[in-house]
Formats: C-alpha cells, sequence, structure tokens
C-alpha cells in the first residue's frame, strides 16, 4: 500500500513513518519542513507542501492508496484564529482531495480535547471513564478544530460511501512514558494523567488504514491512550482528591492506576492494544 503521511516530520509522523516501511509499505512524506532525522529508504518520497492549497493537495496524493492526515497545530497557540483556521483547512483539503482521488482509506489526527480539558476554562467531565459516547463541548479553538474536523469526516462519508475514515484522539503522545510520571499530579489533573506512547499511536493509524475485518465503516472516532495513568498515585485517590463528583459508569472500578479513557472501542474495532513499547 503507498500511503501519504500529512505532519510526517513530527512527533508521531516520524515514528508511523518508520513503522510503515517496516511493515512493507511505501511512503510519501508531506510536511512544511524535513524531519530532523532525515529518512533514507528506497520507498519513501519526502515532499515539502503547505496543505493549505487544496489544489497542491490533490496533485501530490494522486496514486496513493491511503492517507494519514497528522499536519495542523497542536495546541491553541494565541486562543485566536491561527490554529482554528489552519486545521480546519487542512483536514478539509485532505478529506476532499481523497474523495475526489477515490482514496478510500484515511486516518485524521483528533484529540482528546476534543472534549473540555486542559486548554479549557475549567474541564468538565459528565462520568468516567471517558468514552466515545461523552458530549464533545470544548471553548477553546483547538479543541473545536478537531471537533470541525470529525464534522468534515462524517459530511465526507455521506456524499462518497465507499470512504472510511478514522478520527483518532490522541492524548499527549511521549516517546519514553517515564517523562509524564516527572509531572505533579495536581498540574495534570486538567488532562486526566494520560498519555500515548508515539509508537503505539502509530500503530493505531495503520491499522485504521490496514483493518479489512469489515467490523467498521463510514467515520468513525476513536480515543488512544494508555490503560494506565501516568500517575504514581492511585486513581481512586486521585479521583477522590480531584473530581470527587464526577460519577463512575456501571460496572466501572478505579483499580491501581487504571485510566481514566475507555479505549475499548479501539481495541474491538482495530484490534489496537496500547504498548509503552512496540515491536513491528
Amino acid at each position: 500500500m503507498k500511503i501519504a503521511v500529512t505532519g510526517s516530520s513530527g512527533s508521531v509522523g516520524s515514528p508511523l513513518v518508520a513503522l510503515a516501511l517496516a511493515r512493507g509499505h511505501s511512503v510519501l512524506g508531506l510536511d512544511i519542513t524535513p524531519s530532523k532525522t532525515p529518512v533514507h529508504h528506497p520507498d519513501f518520497t519526502f515532499v515539502s507542501l503547505d496543505l493549505r492549497s487544496y489544489e497542491d493537495v490533490v496533485n501530490v496524493l494522486r496514486g496513493c492508496d491511503a492517507v494519514v492526515n497528522l499536519a495542523g497545530l497542536p495546541n491553541p497557540t494565541d486562543y485566536v484564529a491561527a490554529t482554528h483556521n489552519t486545521n480546519v483547512v487542512i483536514s478539509w483539503n485532505v478529506l476532499r482531495a481523497a474523495a475526489e482521488l477515490g482514496i478510500d482509506r484515511v486516518a485524521q489526527a483528533s484529540s482528546v480535547n476534543i472534549i473540555t480539558l486542559v486548554y479549557s476554562q475549567r474541564p468538565r467531565f459528565e462520568y468516567f471513564p471517558i468514552d466515545e459516547m461523552h458530549p464533545c463541548l470544548p471553548d477553546e479553538p483547538y479543541g473545536l478544530s478537531k471537533l470541525i474536523c470529525e464534522m468534515q469526516a462524517d459530511t465526507i462519508v455521506r456524499r462518497y460511501p465507499s470512504m472510511r475514515v478514522a478520527s483518532l484522539r490522541l492524548h499527549w503522545s511521549l516517546p519514553d512514558p517515564t517523562l509524564a510520571r516527572k509531572l505533579d499530579s495536581s498540574k495534570a489533573k486538567n488532562d486526566l494523567w494520560g498519555y500515548v506512547q508515539e509508537d503505539s499511536a502509530a500503530d493505531a493509524f495503520l491499522r485504521a488504514l490496514t483493518d479489512d475485518s469489515d467490523k467498521w465503516s463510514g467515520h468513525e472516532a476513536f480515543f488512544i491512550a494508555s490503560p494506565t495513568t501516568a500517575c504514581e498515585t492511585e486513581s481512586k485517590i486521585l479521583k477522590e482528591q480531584f473530581w470527587p463528583d464526577v460519577p463512575l459508569k456501571s460496572g466501572f472500578e478505579l483499580s491501581g492506576n487504571i485510566s481514566f479513557f475507555d479505549c475499548s472501542k479501539a481495541n474491538g474495532l482495530l484490534g489496537w492494544v496500547h504498548a509503552d513499547s512496540l515491536t513491528t
């Protein structure tokens, strides 16, 4: 499979390129800037491109079988317009270009911030663990941009029903999970102490493209996070200390360091299992 990876020089894009090549795919890397660690592989091609130009996106994606869209701004920046406008335009350009070219497999980076988390004025949690049915009510431009990106995916598959689009709601991606464990628990409470190992995140994107189980179609969103928190304090104590009024879903027990995010949908439909280290 020939896979285009936008944002190929980023923290998830770089390991995704490496993993796709290791699994026998050819990769077209697209980014404004080249990776700090250049890829030397016969099946890898890099093109520097501003993905905000729709015509350029159409032209560069010709001949690809699938697309992973990781391009865009990863936080609200100035909380005004740049992040919102950039992310929304890039997402639409990639989705619409894929539709025009008959590319039916697309996976795009969404975010846990599609709900109200660390960038919000005040996080709002209806229940734990957070799953895909939780209300998405962002109050800042980054989370809003990701919500709109998911709505754009809903729109594109209605008009092009042969397409299958996965929106992966990534948590904080890290090369080494021990980096997250150095945070003060009170400072990480608005992120619910979550993370995802970046190679494991890359694996989720590849699974979304290559899965042939027919378990899902159209557009689906998936939370992608570790099944445990990055905090040494037990999850029950964290909840009692910081979120005592948030109810627990029936059958959910806060044992050990269990995560406040439920990624069972990704496991059931994609066969994805988080790992702090990944072999190809």
